[in-house]
C-alpha cells in the first residue's frame, strides 16, 4: 500500500499511483487531523473525494506519529495527550478520538489506537505497553461499532519477546477484528529478529483474516514476511528512497546520484512497463538528480512504486500456483549476485 500519508502520494498523481497497480492507499490520522482538520475534510466529501483516490483507503490511527513526531508527549490509560510538530499546539488523542477522526475521514480499513512500543525496551516495560494496546484496542472497537462495508484492524504488539507477542495475539482474537496487524517492528530490532517474532506471531492469529506487517519495509523484507505468512504492507520506502535518488530494482538497490550513472544510455529496467523505468536513461536520471530538477523525484518514484506492485503481483502469482519457494528462491539468488557484483549501490 503506497503512503498518502497526508492525502498524497508524494511526487505522483492519482491515476498514475492506481496505473503502477496499487489497489488501496494509506493516509494517517496524526497527520489529517492536524492539517486540515477531519471536519473539514468530511465537510468537502471524504478522504476519498477529497484526494481524488475513489478505491480503498486505510487510515493508521496516529499511534506511531505521536510516538516518533510529537512533542512532550505524555501517556495515560485516557490516551496520548502531545503538542503538534506543526505548531506547538497541544492535543490529547484516545482510542475514542483516533476512530472518530478516521470514521470522519470516511476510511474503509481503520486501524485502532495502540502505543507502538520503543525499541529498545525491556521486557516489563514492553508488557505493559502491550497491555495498554489491548486495552484501548477494546476501546476502539467499541468506538468504531458497526460501520457496514469498512473493517478495523487489531494491532500486535510486544516488541521482541515472543511470549508477549503470543498473548498480544491471543488477546486481541477474544476481543474480535475484521484483519490483524504486525505493529512495533522495522524500529530498530533488526531483520532476523523481526523475522523471529513473525515466526512466533503468524502461527497464532486465525487463519483465513487479512495479516498486516506495519511500515515493511525493503524488497527482501517483504519477501521474506510474505514466506512467514504476512498479506498487507505499507512503507514510505519506495517514494521516499525515489526522491532522494534511490531504485529498487530486480537486481538490487541503485544510487543514481552516483557519478558511474553519468554516462550510462541504458534505462532502469528496458522491460519494464513503467515509462519512467524503461524510457529514460540513467546518465538522464542522474543529470536531474544532480541538477536538483523535481523531474528526478517523479520519475523515480514512478519506478519505485511500480516495481513494488510488480514485485507484489509476481508474489501473489507464485502463491496461487503453489511455486512461491521458487519464487523466493529466484529472487534472493538475483540480490545475492548484484550485491557482490555493485557492494551497497
Amino acid at each position: 500500500m503506497p503512503c498518502g500519508t497526508q492525502a498524497t502520494v508524494k511526487a505522483m498523481y492519482p491515476g498514475q499511483v492506481r496505473e503502477t497497480g496499487a489497489d488501496i492507499l494509506l493516509g494517517n490520522t496524526y497527520h489529517l487531523m492536524l492539517r486540515p482538520g477531519a471536519e473539514r475534510v468530511a465537510a468537502l466529501g471524504g478522504l476519498h473525494t477529497f484526494m481524488n483516490w475513489p478505491h480503498p483507503i486505510l487510515t493508521d490511527s496516529g499511534g506511531f506519529q505521536v510516538m516518533s513526531l510529537s512533542k512532550l508527549r505524555r501517556v495515560s490509560e485516557q490516551g496520548v495527550t502531545f503538542r503538534s510538530h506543526i505548531d506547538g499546539s497541544e492535543h490529547l488523542l484516545s482510542p475514542e478520538q483516533s476512530i472518530e477522526v478516521q470514521t470522519a475521514l470516511g476510511s474503509d480499513i481503520q486501524m485502532v489506537f495502540d502505543e507502538c512500543t520503543p525499541f529498545p525496551v525491556s521486557e516489563e516495560d514492553a508488557k505493559t505497553s502491550m497491555e495498554l494496546s489491548l486495552r484501548w484496542a477494546e476501546r476502539s472497537k467499541t468506538a468504531f461499532g458497526d460501520q457496514p462495508g469498512r473493517a478495523l484492524f487489531g494491532i500486535v504488539q510486544g516488541s521482541v519477546y515472543a511470549g508477549l507477542r503470543e498473548s498480544s495475539a491471543a488477546a486481541l482474537q477474544e476481543i474480535g477484528f475484521h484483519g490483524y496487524a504486525v505493529g512495533g517492528l522495522a524500529v530498530g530490532e533488526g531483520q532476523n529478529a523481526m523475522f523471529e517474532m513473525l515466526d512466533v506471531t503468524c502461527p497464532a492469529l486465525e487463519p483465513g483474516k487479512p495479516r498486516y506487517l506495519m511500515g515493511v519495509g525493503k524488497p527482501d523484507d517483504i519477501v521474506g514476511a510474505v514466506a512467514r505468512g504476512i498479506d498487507m504492507f505499507d512503507c514510505v520506502l519506495p517514494t521516499r528512497s525515489g526522491r532522494h535518488g534511490q531504485a529498487f530494482t530486480r537486481y538490487g538497490t541503485i544510487n543514481l546520484r552516483n557519478a558511474r550513472f553519468a554516462d550510462d544510455p541504458a534505462p532502469i529496467d528496458a522491460e519494464s512497463p513503467c515509462p519512467a523505468s524503461r524510457d529514460y536513461s540513467k546518465a538522464y536520471l542522474h543529470h536531474l538528480f544532480k541538477a536538483g530538477e523535481h523531474l528526478g523525484a517523479m520519475l523515480l518514484t514512478w519506478h519505485n512504486l511500480s516495481f513494488y506492485q510488480q514485485l507484489m503481483a509476481g508474489i501473489r502469482e507464485a502463491v496461487a500456483s503453489g511455486a512461491f519457494a521458487d519464487f523466493k528462491a529466484r529472487f534472493e539468488e538475483a540480490q545475492r549476485v548484484s550485491a557482490a557484483a555493485n557492494g551497497s549501490g
